[in-house]
């Protein structure tokens, strides 16, 4: 045993060496330890919670007396086999990483390096000596969570099921929901596939059969990444329980069809909205996540300037007029406006939405779900919906004439109407509803304002570094700016850290575009001018386009540059927005 452990072994009171150093008054440490005796919490934790030191004043204080090193696991560069020498659940009981070995000595990052009988278990599992490290508590189970993926649990159970079934075939009763089958194959490599896709922030699975293997993939900040597991004969037996879990037809394999369930992972009630598709080599299954624990989120929280916020909430708030929120699938616009409903939804008002499907359910908002099958259409619902008496209605989407004209006709009535449409930008958008077959004056009159967004990959800020534009680069950041151009500015770039899965990005933030129609709009819009309506779009007051709002938040070192010239890329067709010789933003000639 080493003469550190043996230090640590001596019973330190840690209390008592806070007290003596003044850290903390002898009061306020029998406060803590009567509020610990019925919390249960580790001594430190509580003085912390109480409020009578700070966490890192703490964790110096006790990084110094123990003559121990502090780690910052932000910056820390973990190595995969080190970490997996401590099993996931002796980490989390033990509150404990393996960080890095030395001379055959593990250095193990703990929260409490103080408990004597965690570093013995320690120790004994680890069969060799090992070196306390102090980290911080919430680092810690943040890191837990990112090093300790599921894929080879979710290859393990996958190779389980496989040798359950024979080639061709499956005993469907035992794949069946029983009273008692939480140790049936399948439904241990659905819990571990869903417990790994909450862990790191998926939004979508998706389940792809290939001819010779099955293809498991996660979009994770709008980008996949995949999962091979070899045992492709096992994808009719996931695809089974995952529709009986539906309520889908479990006969049915030549046709798409659409359910949900839910479900509880890591004390997140997840919603999962479930579509299976035919394809050459069996049916593809595709997932989208959504957390309900939270709800939908406050306007406050989508990510629009203070100044924007400001004018999109003068705009929902007027009583009649349609208001769209534009992008492409993936761009958050449900989000938006299931924020602007939170912020609307009062007693005085009468709130109904036509929605395909409902994602969030709202308390005392009426909310219909789309059921073409039955005739249950959006301009159906619709009809219905303004003879209820509504204040406000929500339009999931407006996808034909029908739908256009009864939102532009209600707008015009006294209501207001919140809808999305898909297009590239907010400057297209009101011109669509004319190019669906809806009339020019009907647009001109009803549309109050477009808001067109794009979600955006954030860099990691655990793992990025400093970037230096080339010339084209600089030249082009010129270009899309304009006037707004600095003279000096700091870009950075991804890099790649276990925080991230190695992908240099971590979360997504919105970028937002708003175009509020002012009469040379409206005038262009009721002459059905196209040309028109655009070039008086582009000069309105105020109006800054999406490309510029992506590159105000490269300028200030929240995304890349790289991300900016993605969303170039999808929102102007006619290239406006690129230099005449393509940019390569991998290029590094650097600015002279």
């Amino acid at each position: 045993m080493t003469g550190l452990s043996m230090a640590i072994k001596q019973k330190i009171r840690i209390g008592d060496l806070l007290v003596q150093n003044g850290v903390i008054s002898e009061t306020q440490l029998q406060q803590a330890l009567a509020k610990q005796k019925s919390t249960g919490q580790r001594l430190g934790r509580t003085l912390i919670n109480l409020g009578f030191v700070q966490e890192d004043k703490f964790l110096g204080f006790l990084s110094e007396q123990l003559k121990l090193p502090f780690v910052d696991m932000r910056r820390f560069k973990f190595e995969n086999a080190v970490v997996q020498r401590l099993s996931e659940t002796h980490a989390r009981r033990f509150r404990a990483i393996a960080l890095s070995e030395k001379n055959g000595m593990l250095l193990v990052g703990m929260v409490d390096p103080t408990d004597i009988y965690a570093v013995d278990a320690l120790e004994r599992i680890l069969q060799q000596p090992i070196q306390q490290a102090v980290v911080r508590e919430s680092e810690l189970l943040a890191t837990l969570d990112l090093v300790y993926r599921r894929t080879d649990e979710i290859a393990g159970f996958a190779e389980q099921l496989d040798e359950e079934l024979t080639e061709g075939q499956f005993d469907l009763a035992a794949l069946t929901p029983a009273d008692d089958d939480s140790d049936a194959p399948v439904v241990k490599l659905l819990q571990s596939l869903f417990q790994d896709a909450v862990q790191i922030r998926a939004s979508d699975i998706h389940i792809e059969p290939d001819e010779h293997v099955l293809r498991i993939r996660q979009r994770i900040d709008g980008v996949l990444q995949e999962q091979i597991v070899k045992e492709r004969r096992i994808t009719p037996a996931l695809v089974l329980r995952l529709k009986l879990m539906s309520g889908l037809d479990i006969s049915e394999k030549r046709l798409p069809q659409d359910g949900r369930f839910s479900l509880k992972v890591k004390d997140k009630k997840i919603d999962v909205r479930l579509s299976t598709m035919p394809v050459e080599f069996g049916e593809s299954v595709v997932m989208r996540l959504l957390d309900q624990s939270d709800g939908a989120a406050d306007l406050d929280q989508v990510g629009m300037s203070e100044q924007m916020l400001a004018q999109f909430r003068r705009l929902i708030h007027m009583p009649h007029g349609l208001i769209l929120v534009t992008g492409p699938t993936g761009s958050g616009k449900t989000t938006t406006l299931y924020g602007a409903l939170q912020e609307l939804n009062d007693v005085g008002k009468k709130i109904i939405t036509v929605e395909d499907p409902v994602e969030y359910r709202l308390s005392r908002i009426n909310q219909v779900q789309i059921n073409t099958k039955i005739g249950l259409t959006f301009g159906r619902i619709l009809r219905a919906a303004l003879r209820q008496d509504p204040d406000i209605l929500l339009v999931g989407e407006i996808r034909d004439q029908e739908t256009a004209e009864i939102a532009l006709r209600a707008a015009m009535t006294g209501h207001l109407v919140l809808s999305t449409l898909h297009t590239n930008d907010a400057v297209s958008s009101a011109m669509r509803l004319v190019d669906m077959g809806a009339e020019g004056f009907l647009a001109a009159t009803a549309i109050r304002a477009v808001l067109a967004q794009r979600l955006i990959r954030r860099l990691c800020d655990n793992c990025f570094t400093d970037y230096q534009p080339d010339q084209r680069e600089a030249a082009w950041v010129k270009h899309v700016m304009g006037a707004e151009a600095p003279l000096n500015y700091a870009l950075k770039q991804a890099s790649g850290c276990h925080r991230c899965n190695n992908t240099g990005y971590r979360g997504r933030i919105g970028v937002f575009e708003l175009l509020v129609l002012n009469d040379e709009m409206a005038d262009a819009l009721r002459r059905s001018s196209s040309a028109d309506f655009v070039s008086a779009a582009r000069r309105s007051k105020g109006y800054r386009p999406l490309v510029v709002c992506a590159m105000i938040e490269a300028l200030k070192g929240i995304t890349s540059l790289e991300e900016v010239y993605r969303v170039a890329e999808q929102v102007d067709e006619d290239g406006d927005w690129v230099l005449e010789e393509e940019l390569s933003v991998h290029d590094h000639e650097p600015v002279s």
